[in-house]
């Protein structure tokens, strides 16, 4: 895995060994951050389930001035600072060593942030509760860009008739080559941009 542009570029990062985080590949990141890219420089990044922090470093390295990495696993919070420090982009990131939730909560009144992307792991509901945290937080407001890499069918069937999503949320969905998309606009949703891989492909929706 590497820093795909901007300051720290081509730089590899370190990852977890094991199943104990899933980080998002390069592929999925390069497609995510040319979508991202006119909202990055000077901007609040929160990173949450940060895994590796390849996310919130990319953000940084590409002009995020500020980027908040929460993650509660201790072998990944040391991945995130030997990342930091290997990039030299330690002065402007933060690292919360702590359950999601809570570092919301630590997180209250101390800024907006701009863009807040969340990678949880897999059929936990993970994001329907930040979701529901974040309508009545100070840390997002109605200008604040949400990004959900999740599992396609539980997101979809919650957020389609839920104010938990609106046009500042972008959902990424990844699924095989064969799975068919068709229906999303009868839910609410547009699909924006769609990349496809030898096996499967990563599609991007908003409301």
């Amino acid at each position: 895995m590497r820093v795909i542009a901007g300051k720290a570029r081509r730089l590899n990062l370190k990852t977890i060994p094991g199943n104990e985080t899933r980080p998002t590949t390069d592929r999925i990141k390069e497609t995510l951050f040319n979508i991202l890219q006119p909202e990055i420089p000077g901007c609040r990044f929160l990173d949450l389930f940060s895994g590796s922090g390849a996310i919130g470093i990319e953000a940084l390295s590409r002009g995020a001035d500020y980027a908040v990495f929460v993650e509660k696993n201790p072998k990944a919070c040391a991945c995130i600072r030997e990342n930091l420090s290997f990039t030299k982009l330690s002065e402007g990131g933060k690292l919360l060593n702590m359950d999601v939730l809570q570092a919301l909560r630590s997180l209250e009144g101390k800024g907006v942030f701009d863009i807040i992307f969340m990678d949880p792991p897999y059929n936990n509901e993970l994001e329907r509760q930040v979701l529901e945290y974040l309508k009545d937080s100070t840390v997002a407001d109605k200008n604040t860009l949400i990004i959900v890499e999740a599992d396609l069918q539980p997101v979809l069937e919650y957020l389609a008739d839920s104010t938990l999503a609106n046009e500042n949320t972008l959902i990424i969905i990844e699924e095989d080559l064969y799975t068919d998309f068709s229906y999303v606009e009868e839910l609410g949703y547009h699909l924006i941009r769609s990349k496809e891989y030898k096996t499967n492909k990563h599609v991007f929706l908003k409301k």
